[in-house]
């Protein structure tokens, strides 16, 4: 068998169609066509059931795809003896967390397998959760809650992917001190009516975050970053909820306070995702390494 048409092979059975293998494998149709024919020829079974709409895995090539996983794998490690290569593993996360939460991750991982290189990149979440899903990406870092992907709130197709915790962020609403509302007891969302509520952009964690504790409804500005709503509402200039590692400092040396409320925000889950059926031993210890 020729590893290149494995390679194809995979690539078409991941992604379901001849058109989308041709993309991810950089080849053109006709190409992958013909080199998926030539492996079904050399085999002497037929992999796909072609349709409309798409290529579905027979019998035999669902039984393929995890030994070709596997003799891929095994190829690429013999590459990486003789050549003294580095396997790059990809992992992308939230801004919020690049500097907060990966250089745990990067010491961890170099540690324990010097031969991978994690190549680290800053994406919003739902463009994430598609480099994930399309194979662009081996795993990403982000904020959820919930015992689901997507609880949160965001929209994205997440059917293939898994995921586990393995932390929190804790969420605090803040003031400056001498905020009316500080001394005002435990306050209900009602009570915040006419303070300036300092949000982050859609699509952002801590922005979804408030919509969860205060609904979604209100009068609300909106600022670039939690760095930027942090410096607002040390100002005066409103109210925020903001994450544990932007405030600690600020909360512990009275520059800002937290506001009492009577349903306090619960934390958010710092949660790993990949795609589901990953076997590239590379990607397996990325992942132990963001996991532990």
């Amino acid at each position: 068998m020729d590893l290149r048409h494995l390679r194809v092979f995979l690539a078409v059975a991941e992604t379901g169609t001849v058109a989308a293998g041709a993309e991810r494998a950089g080849l053109s149709r006709a190409t992958v066509s013909e080199q998926v024919r030539a492996l079904e020829g050399t085999l002497g079974v037929t992999l796909f059931q072609r349709g409309r709409d798409g290529m579905a895995l027979t019998e035999p090539g669902r039984r393929l795809v995890p030994a070709a996983r596997q003799l891929l794998d095994h190829a690429d490690a013999v590459r990486r003896l003789v050549t003294d290569a580095r396997t790059t593993v990809r992992v992308g996360t939230l801004e919020t967390l690049l500097a907060t939460r990966l250089p745990g991750v990067v010491t961890r991982l170099a540690d324990r397998r010097p031969d991978l290189r994690l190549d680290v990149r800053s994406m919003m979440r739902e463009p994430l959760l598609r480099a994930v899903a399309a194979g662009e990406l081996d795993a990403a870092l982000l904020l959820d809650v919930g015992t689901s992907l997507g609880e949160l709130g965001f929209d994205a197709d997440v059917g293939a992917l898994e995921f586990v915790d393995i932390g929190s962020v804790g969420l605090h609403l803040t003031a400056r001190p001498g905020n009316r509302l500080v001394t005002a007891g435990p306050l209900a969302a009602a009570d915040l009516a006419g303070e300036p509520l300092l949000v982050t952009p859609p699509g952002c964690s801590f922005r979804m975050a408030v919509g969860r504790l205060l609904g979604p409804d209100g009068p609300r500005t909106e600022l670039a970053s939690v760095s930027t709503v942090k410096a607002w509402v040390a100002q005066g200039q409103g109210i925020a909820l903001l994450p544990d590692f932007a405030v600690a400092g600020d909360l512990a040396d009275g520059t800002l306070v937290p506001l009492p409320l009577h349903d306090p925000p619960r934390p958010l889950a710092l949660r790993v995702v990949w795609r589901g059926g990953d076997e590239d031993r590379g990607v397996r210890d990325a992942l132990y390494a963001l996991v532990s």
